[in-house]
């Protein structure tokens, strides 16, 4: 069969802010000619028109360094870590992971849901450690049927929680910047008030300025003491010592976390807490979804390259 890889001289010329995972860089590199910033030399940043990044933090700094740049390429949906301002100003395009993500960290949500109510890992512990035999059955839990569910952010990941969670029987509301004219679920002004009107609280948004720290102590009390938080988005939508405090005080009856503020640093109160259920940012991640990351960053790559529309831009 005929190689058509093109030479490596001729591949299109993508700068790396950081080194590429095992997997991106098998699956991309005979398509894309790929430099480390930090490795490259003058001429090689003069050229490069299309940045690819991790989860290291993109500032004004580092895009004045990159005279040519036009597109910064994302692997990840959030991109919080970008300074978005600046690479409007500079007239740079921004993508993201948009859907590739999406339905394994919707499904992670929902499990975490089920995990709190049902309080699965303290159960599980309870049989693994011999005490169903020495101390009898684990107490009763909450069902998950009937519940109401506030989901913050019904975008790609929170609409799709909120259909699996509808599925089960939940009444389903939701905050976001503006009410979804598509969306069948009421819309809820304020956090607070979704807060107040749920069961369950799940943050599935954006880490923005204004959604830092958006769960307060305020909106904790108003979720109530058998009130439960899931968050799969960022750990930063959280004021995380005022969550334990809640926590240790009853304030709340239970949470569900895959994110952290400063991760992988978890606040060690939470470890010994049966009523909370933790994970190491692992709701995005499965062999599906990366090969699905993989396939939708080329396919911006390419569309940026050929004068497309790209796939998944982020609205600046």
């Amino acid at each position: 069969m005929e190689n058509t890889t093109p030479p490596a001289d001729e591949r299109p010329l993508v700068l790396l802010g950081q080194p590429l995972f095992p997997e991106f860089a098998a699956a991309l590199a005979g398509r894309f000619r790929f430099v480390l910033v930090a490795d490259a030399d003058a001429a090689t940043v003069a050229e490069g028109r299309a940045l690819l990044i991790g989860l290291n933090p993109v500032t004004d700094d580092h895009l004045a360094a990159l005279p040519a740049l036009r597109l910064v390429a994302g692997i990840s949906v959030g991109v919080n870590h970008v300074n978005l301002a600046a690479c409007r100003r500079r007239g740079i395009a921004v993508t993201n992971a948009g859907a590739a993500f999406a339905v394994d960290t919707a499904d992670y949500g929902v499990g975490l849901v089920v995990a709190v109510l049902r309080r699965l890992a303290a159960a599980e512990a309870h049989v693994r450690a011999g005490r169903w035999a020495a101390d009898g059955d684990y107490p009763l839990t909450t069902k998950v049927s009937g519940k109401r569910v506030g989901i913050l952010g019904l975008g790609n990941i929170g609409s799709r929680i909120a259909r699996r969670l509808a599925a089960f029987g939940c009444a389903v509301s939701y905050n976001s910047r503006s009410p979804k004219p598509s969306a069948r679920y009421e819309f809820v002004p304020t956090v607070r008030e979704l807060a107040a009107g749920s069961d369950v609280l799940v943050l599935s948004c954006a880490l923005t300025e204004e959604t830092k720290h958006v769960v307060n102590r305020e909106v904790m009390e108003a979720l109530g003491k058998d009130g439960v938080l899931v968050n799969v988005g960022r750990g930063g939508l959280v004021d995380e010592p005022e969550l334990v405090r809640c926590l240790q005080e009853g304030v709340i009856g239970g949470a569900g976390l895959d994110v952290f503020e400063s991760e992988p640093n978890v606040p060690p109160e939470l470890f010994s807490m049966d009523n909370v259920v933790l994970s190491a940012h692992r709701a995005v991640a499965t062999p599906e979804s990366i090969r699905g990351t993989i396939e939708l960053v080329a396919g911006n790559l390419d569309a940026f390259f050929a004068g497309k529309p790209l796939l998944s831009p982020v609205q600046l």
